[in-house]
């Protein structure tokens, strides 16, 4: 068995899963990890899968039957796991810019961003747009954690910033 990342696309609509899981199962494969959005009228979905090499390209071509759904996908390899995995909630006023500014910061210590989770929300109180992300990251080195926190707060006087635990 081999382990393949799948992403898939398609607009969404009732029984969906229920499609992509049955073609999974159907060709012998192990659904490992996964995320699973609907976004704007669009599913969207990263698959970690398990699946017999002789089995990937009957796979494929299952899954692109399945009506207006696209994909990719690749052979993964076991990446070096980090020595810490930490997860935060930041708030911050939102800008243009933002994303960017924020994944700079995290690459530049040298910390991998090994989850990213964002949405966009208006404060109920003042209107006032706001930007909500969940980051997990991988930390190679202990001092690193202190170095985030302080490049991250840096960003300005708005951003909120959580530790939140595994």
């Amino acid at each position: 068995m081999l382990r393949y990342l799948i992403t898939l696309q398609a607009p969404d609509r009732k029984g969906l899963v229920e499609q992509i899981a049955h073609a999974v199962s159907r060709h012998g494969g192990n659904w490992l990890d996964s995320e699973l959005r609907h976004i704007d009228g669009i599913f969207a979905a990263i698959l970690l899968l398990e699946v017999p090499s002789m089995r990937i390209d009957e796979l494929i071509e299952a899954l692109e039957c399945i009506d207006g759904l696209t994909l990719t996908y690749a052979k993964t390899s076991v990446a070096l796991k980090p020595i810490r995995r930490l997860s935060y909630s930041l708030v911050s006023y939102d800008r243009p810019g933002l994303v960017l500014d924020i994944s700079n910061r995290i690459t530049a210590l040298g910390i991998n961003i090994e989850q990213f989770s964002s949405q966009f929300e208006t404060a109920g109180h003042t209107g006032i747009a706001l930007f909500r992300a969940t980051i997990g990251l991988g930390l190679t080195e202990l001092a690193q954690e202190e170095q985030l926190v302080q490049s991250l707060y840096a960003l300005g006087d708005d951003l909120v910033l959580d530790k939140l635990t595994r």
